[in-house]
C-alpha cells in the first residue's frame, strides 16, 4: 500500500519532480502535502517543528518570520499552483505551516497550546466558516491559496487566546 500518489495536479508531477524543485518542496511543505489522505493535517503537523524552532525566539523575530513565511507563501503556492497547473491543489500546504503560525503567534508556549492550537487551526480550515469559505471559493492565485488558511489561523489563534485568558489552558 503505497501513501503517496503516482502523479499531481493537472500536469501529472511525481512525487521526485516536486521533491526536487525547491519551490515545490517548499509548498508541499517539505513533503508533508505528498500523501493521499489527509494532506492539510499532514502539512499542519509539519508545521510544528517550524513553530518549535520560532517559539524559542522572541516575539518580535516570531512576528517578523511568521510574516515573511506568509508573504513568500503567496508566492510560493502562486509558483506551485501553476507548476502542477491547478489552483489550490490540496497538496500545496505551505499555507496551512502559515495558518498554524499564525494560530500560535500571540499565545505563550505551553504543550497545550500546541495541541489545542492545532485542533482548532484544523477545525477552523476544514469548516470553513464564512468569510474563510467564501474567500476559498472566490479569491484566486497565491493571494487566494494564503488567505484562507491566514483567516483560520486568525480565528483559531483568537479561541486559544480566550482559552488562555479564561484558564482553560495554561
Amino acid at each position: 500500500m503505497n501513501i503517496f500518489l503516482e502523479h499531481y495536479g493537472k500536469n501529472q508531477l511525481t512525487p521526485k519532480q516536486i521533491l526536487k524543485n525547491p519551490m515545490l518542496f517548499l509548498a508541499f511543505g517539505f513533503g508533508s502535502g505528498l500523501v493521499k489522505k489527509a494532506p492539510g493535517t499532514c502539512g499542519t503537523l509539519a508545521a510544528i517543528p517550524v513553530y518549535l524552532l520560532l517559539a524559542q525566539t522572541s516575539f518580535m523575530v516570531y512576528s517578523l518570520l511568521t510574516v515573511i513565511v506568509t508573504l513568500v507563501g503567496i508566492k510560493i503556492c502562486d509558483d506551485a499552483a501553476n507548476l502542477l497547473g491547478e489552483h489550490d491543489f490540496n497538496g500545496i500546504v505551505w499555507d496551512e505551516i502559515a495558518g498554524y503560525l499564525i494560530t500560535l503567534w500571540f499565545v505563550p508556549f505551553s504543550w497545550q497550546a500546541v495541541l489545542l492550537g492545532f485542533v482548532l487551526f484544523r477545525f477552523f480550515d476544514i469548516l470553513k466558516p464564512f468569510p474563510i469559505k467564501w474567500i476559498d471559493q472566490h479569491v484566486q492565485g497565491g493571494f487566494g491559496i494564503m488567505l484562507d488558511d491566514v483567516l483560520a489561523g486568525i480565528f483559531a489563534g483568537g479561541v486559544l487566546l480566550l482559552c488562555k485568558m479564561t484558564g482553560i489552558i495554561s
